[in-house]
């Protein structure tokens, strides 16, 4: 098997935990306020992420951790949102809202001079039908959780955006690692200020946040950060887009969740406008045809 038929499968295996995982953390909720869940999650995954990586710990520079603090902020604001976005919205419908995360990065990235290609635009205006649908009730009013997710989408682009600057300055292990530290860090500390931190005091409890912590967290940025040194940037967000079809199977059939006609149009809608924005079909079929004729 070649290693990028590799790796896009194991990128695959990634997507699929991170799609249970808003099944996951509205079953965390149920033993666990928000903050506190953050603080367990990132803080097992931040142990398990730093015992399989040790000898890449043992020399971090101060820039380092520096980057790596300020990109724990904008993650602990990405769950912060999404955690308490699941509340009050179904784990199909959250996946799909975060999903336009692909859509926020290159819109973002006007900010740093890029101007992002057309099809981003078009994705950008297909998705906001979708959310519409989605999302909008019969009194044109979105719910705050699914504002909440949105939000989460646009911190996650942040945290995406700003990732990419530090990459070239920093060790991005290390920067990977201490970012999940510094995000527990911040669940605790609000925790403490806010909630009353405690353990899960139930099985359903501990098998969401170790499923969190281990397969969400530590496996599932081990296996991406491997991963990724194998396959194209292309396949990595076909394959991430993904993520909200599989939160909504994991919801379906576990959770027992269905959305309406018009959700079902406008979720499709939304995964049509991250594929839009991902593929570069011009791209796409001028290679094919040029791979047709040297062959």
């Amino acid at each position: 098997m070649k290693p990028q038929v590799k790796a896009d499968l194991a990128m695959l295996l990634v997507t699929l935990f991170w799609g249970s995982s808003y099944l996951f953390m509205q079953m965390g909720l149920q033993d666990l306020e928000t903050f506190n869940l953050i603080a367990i999650r990132f803080g097992i995954a931040f142990v398990l992420a730093a015992a399989i990586f040790h000898k890449r710990l043992r020399s971090t520079s101060r820039k380092t951790l520096l980057h790596a603090s300020i990109l724990g902020t904008l993650l602990f604001g990405v769950f912060a949102t999404i955690t308490n976005g699941v509340k009050s919205t179904t784990a199909s419908q959250a996946g799909f809202l975060v999903s336009l995360t692909v859509i926020f990065v290159p819109l973002l990235s006007i900010l740093f001079r890029h101007r992002p290609e057309k099809r981003v635009f078009v994705g950008a205006g297909l998705a906001m039908v979708g959310i519409g649908l989605m999302t909008l009730n019969t009194e044109l009013r979105i719910s705050q959780g699914d504002l909440l997710c949105i939000a989460g989408a646009l911190c996650y682009a942040m945290h995406i955006t700003v990732t990419g600057r530090f990459a070239s300055f920093s060790d991005t292990i290390q920067l990977g690692i201490y970012q999940l530290g510094f995000t527990a860090l911040l669940g605790f500390v609000f925790s403490c200020l806010f909630e009353s931190p405690v353990l899960p005091h139930s099985t359903e409890g501990w098998v969401a946040v170790l499923a969190l912590s281990i397969l969400c967290s530590a496996i599932g940025f081990v296996v991406q950060t491997v991963a990724q040194k194998y396959t194209t940037a292309t396949h990595t967000g076909l394959i991430f887009s993904l993520e909200p079809v599989f939160a909504a199977l994991f919801a379906f059939l576990f959770a027992g969740e269905i959305l309406t006609t018009r959700g079902y149009i406008g979720a499709a809608l939304v995964l049509a406008s991250v594929l839009i924005a991902e593929i570069d079909v011009g791209k796409w079929l001028r290679s094919k045809r040029q791979t047709r004729l040297s062959t």
